[in-house]
């Protein structure tokens, strides 16, 4: 038998997922998912904290998720995500390399299901706080408080510098210029490659800990979303990163010389 506080949530769950799933068959689009990405945390989040009676802890938690969210929402649209058409590529370079009906069965089970099965999990540290009382705020959920938006600091810059660079690259492309490089390696991107993909799974491992601030053992219900957040975007990378060499030589060198995700010098 589920625990009370997660039956709501299971359940609106399982709603976004068939209605992401249906959207996508109707649509022939399948970003649905993406475009629920930012929103669902913060729905979780709140419904934790509505339930279980609005506990400083897990309201502290809601309130970072929401952060998180916004932030996210905002990049997402801006980019024309929520747009008609506003697929993100890579699925359509997986319609490419799947049989139809192969690519059918991946929708229904990983990009509508597990997805958003994740997304609950890497939100489920919130339900973790709630069950595990009132404790007080103390120091310690106050540093990781600050950890978490500096980190959403860092994504929002790396974005930034991102939007920046593939504005100007359409601008060149428009005029007929040539493209110098064709991949962003300045700025964050100079020591990391992903270093929003880096702040992003990080977030969500201090989210995590913030369950652990409020008693519960790390190894558990706290760091599994994380850990299957911090899987995927390893995939995701290595998929991306395979695209971008196929397309630009040079990103090999620079591949070489800057880290994967953890920010660092880069070698000479």
């Amino acid at each position: 038998m589920l625990p009370p506080l997660l039956v709501l949530p299971i359940e609106v769950c399982a709603v976004a997922a068939a209605l992401c799933w249906v959207l996508s068959v109707v649509t022939r689009e399948y970003s649905w998912v993406d475009r629920l990405w930012s929103v669902m945390p913060p729905v979780y989040a709140w419904i934790f904290a509505w339930q279980s009676g609005f506990p400083g802890r897990v309201v502290l938690m809601a309130a970072l998720a929401t952060a998180w969210g916004a932030r996210l929402t905002f990049n997402y649209a801006r980019k024309g995500g929520y747009a008609k058409g506003g697929e993100d590529y890579r699925w359509a370079e997986l319609r490419r390399r799947m049989p139809p009906w192969a690519y059918q069965v991946f929708n229904l089970l990983f990009i509508a299901g597990y997805q958003h099965a994740l997304i609950f999990l890497f939100t489920l540290p919130a339900w973790v706080a709630a069950e595990r009382g009132g404790a007080p705020i103390g120091p310690v959920d106050g540093a990781l408080a600050v950890l978490f938006l500096a980190l959403l600091a860092g994504e929002t810059v790396a974005d930034q510098q991102q939007w920046r660079f593939h504005r100007a690259k359409a601008a060149r492309a428009a005029r007929g210029e040539p493209e110098p490089e064709g991949f962003l390696s300045t700025g964050l991107f100079r020591y990391s490659r992903h270093p929003n993909f880096f702040c992003e799974i990080s977030q969500w491992w201090v989210f995590a800990l913030l369950a652990v601030a409020a008693g519960a053992p790390l190894v558990g219900p706290a760091a599994i979303g994380a850990l299957l957040l911090t899987l995927l975007f390893h995939g995701s990378a290595s998929f991306t990163e395979s695209l971008t060499a196929r397309k630009y030589p040079a990103y090999a060198d620079y591949r070489r010389r800057v880290s994967r995700l953890v920010p660092w010098w880069p070698e000479a």
